[in-house]
Parts: C-alpha cells; sequence; structure tokens
C-alpha cells in the first residue's frame, strides 16, 4: 500500500519540508531504504548515515534538518511519528467475520456476528465476544470471559474463567490470563491449596506479550488499568494492581499483592517482592531487585553489575563483612573522639 507524503506528514503530526505527491510504501533503516521508503533518525549516533542515505524522506528532529538532503518529515519525537507512519503503511491484516469450522463455541456463549473465532478456538458457556473481535487459532476462553470491542487474541491465548479483556487489547501467542495465583498454606510442611476465587481485569488498549502470565487474584482481582504494556515472558501474581500506561520489560516479576502506580516504566528482569506500593513516574532499570515500597517519582536501580567471577567472590566477601567492619569503625571514632576530648581538657 503507497501513501503520499503528504498524508503521512499529517498522521504523523509532523512538517513536511518536501514534495507532498512523493508516494511512500514502505518503512526502513537510513542504510537499506529506497526510493519508495521511509526512514528516521531517532538517535543522533546514527546521523552519519543521513548523507549516504536513499530513503525518500526521512524523519528526524529540526536540529537534524541540515545533514539531511531528501525530503523530511520534522517532529520533536521522530520515534513517535515512525510509529504512527509504520502503523498506516502496515495495517493490522483484515479478516472475515465468523466462526471457523473447528472452532467450538459454546451455546450460552455471545459472539458478535462481526468477530472471527478462529480455527480450533474454544468459547466457553456465558463468554461474551465484542464487535470486530479477533479470536486467533487455538485460543481458549474459558466460561464467563469478556473480550470486548476490537481486541485480538493472536494465536494459543488462554484466558481462565471470568477474566475481562477492555477495548483494542492485543495479546500474543501464548499468554495465560486468570491461571490460579500462588496461594498455598502449610500445614506443618505439608501444603494446601488456597482457592483463588478472584478474577484478572484488563483495561482499554492493554498489550500483553508472548507467553506472559497474570494470575488471578485470591479474593479481590488483580488489575492491568488502561493503556499498560507488558513484554514477552512476565510474571504478574495475584492480587497486582498496575497503574495506567505503566510499561515492562521481558522477564519483570511482581509478587502478589503489589500496587504499580501510573506511568511506570521496569527494565527487563526487574524484580518485585509482594505487598509493596510504587507510585506514580517511578522508574526502574535493568535487574533491580524491588524489597521496599518507592512513593516518590524518580529513576532507581538496586543490584550490582556483572563483573569477573573473582572479583565477585571477593566482592561478596567484603560485603559479608561489612557489618563487622562498621562496628569496629564506630569503635574507632568513639576512641579517637575520646583522645580528642583528653587533649583538649
Amino acid at each position: 500500500m503507497a501513501v503520499r507524503l503528504g498524508v503521512l506528514a499529517e498522521i504523523a503530526g509532523a512538517e513536511l519540508r518536501g514534495d507532498p505527491q512523493i508516494l511512500i510504501s514502505k518503512v526502513a533503516t537510513l542504510q537499506q531504504a529506497g526510493p519508495d521508503e521511509v526512514s528516521f533518525l531517532a538517535n543522533t549516533k546514527y546521523r552519519r548515515h543521513l548523507k549516504k542515505t536513499a530513503a525518500a524522506a526521512v524523519i528526524l528532529r529540526p536540529e537534524d534538518a541540515e545533514y539531511c538532503s531528501t525530503a523530511l518529515l520534522l517532529s520533536d519525537n521522530p520515534y513517535l511519528a515512525y510509529a504512527r507512519v509504520s502503523r498506516q503503511l502496515n495495517p493490522v491484516p483484515a479478516f472475515e467475520p465468523g466462526c471457523h469450522v473447528s472452532a467450538v463455541v459454546d451455546t450460552l456463549a455471545s459472539i458478535d456476528p462481526s468477530a472471527f473465532v478462529g480455527p480450533c478456538a474454544v468459547v466457553g458457556a456465558g463468554s461474551r465476544i465484542g464487535a470486530g473481535v479477533y479470536i486467533g487459532p487455538g485460543c481458549i476462553i474459558e466460561h464467563d470471559c469478556v473480550v470486548a470491542d476490537e481486541s485480538r487474541l493472536v494465536a494459543n491465548v488462554t484466558l481462565c474463567h471470568g477474566t475481562h479483556v477492555g477495548e483494542r487489547c492485543l495479546i500474543h501467542p501464548g499468554a495465560v490470563l486468570g491461571s490460579d495465583g500462588f496461594g498455598l498454606a502449610n500445614d506443618d510442611g505439608r501444603w494446601e491449596k488456597v482457592p483463588q476465587t478472584g478474577r484478572v481485569r484488563l483495561g482499554n488498549d492493554v498489550e500483553v506479550g508472548a507467553n506472559t502470565t497474570i494470575d488471578r487474584g485470591a479474593l479481590e482481582d488483580t488489575v492491568l488499568e488502561d493503556g499498560v504494556k507488558l513484554d514477552n515472558l512476565i510474571q504478574i501474581a495475584h492480587n497486582v494492581i498496575v497503574g495506567t500506561n505503566t510499561a515492562m520489560a521481558s522477564g519483570v516479576a511482581v509478587a502478589g499483592s503489589t500496587h504499580i502506580g501510573r506511568n511506570c516504566t521496569l527494565g527487563g528482569m526487574v524484580g518485585l517482592v509482594g505487598h509493596l506500593d510504587i507510585g506514580d513516574n517511578v522508574h526502574f532499570s535493568g535487574a533491580s531487585m524491588v524489597t521496599r515500597s518507592f512513593s516518590e517519582p524518580g529513576y532507581y536501580s538496586g543490584n550490582l553489575p556483572a563483573m569477573d567471577n573473582k572479583q565477585w567472590r571477593k566482592a561478596v566477601a567484603r560485603i559479608r563483612q561489612l557489618d563487622e567492619m562498621a562496628k569496629r569503625i564506630q569503635r574507632l571514632e568513639k576512641k579517637v573522639e575520646s583522645v580528642s576530648t583528653d587533649q583538649d581538657g
């Protein structure tokens, strides 16, 4: 699909410098782009590629315009503008409404006529599938679930009973929503299961990555509010609440009953222990181990960087000695203070 550059500029909210009639069919890197493709520069370390690019147009910041001789789309946020252009040039594939012959749909389920239920998918009793919803091949939707309008379950997604998915959500292959939380009571060394009677509720415009798991609540619901974005291979435990527009990278694990505020970001492999309160606009760098609540906005890190194994062993040995070292320093400080007092006297 080719789109005129002037139209793309309007969609991106960018200022156009160049011929608005140029037809653009694809997006590509600065190095690989051709005469019918648009590229972008979001990181100045790649500025050197601007002079040699064969792209028909480049999306970049106004201060980088002097380095490029192609048509330009000027934006203070080139990556956002690129995302809008790319969505226009790469629309979600259309589908024909209806249920595949191999799909299993309970007679008590409700499927909007504009929805699609793919091969080998299952929709349980009492579940409601909204307008324009795409249920991909192999998806399992147990009883009493809701998938609201225009949401898309790509393939092999499992929604356990009672799960509620909001509008325009995107759930990638292998994700499991509503599985039992890790609730166990100990009886003299023997574990007994605690029933998990809550649900999982997703707001609107939520994205859940491949093979990510979100546990149902033990009593109250596990909730992801509007605009939450989860990468692949994330674990969200029971009764967790994630605030609006918070994003998490791959490998994050959030233990039970932790509340995370709005507009937060969690880098890859961040771990949060249970029953924490994380405020709005809190950001954790990758591999941070979060063991206490953070109420103030800011950027936080909480782990030692990787190093040579021998150095690591020495560092760990020193860390184990820190408490004794601190006590020895306190004793020395008291002695020094005592000597100073005697001399002054």
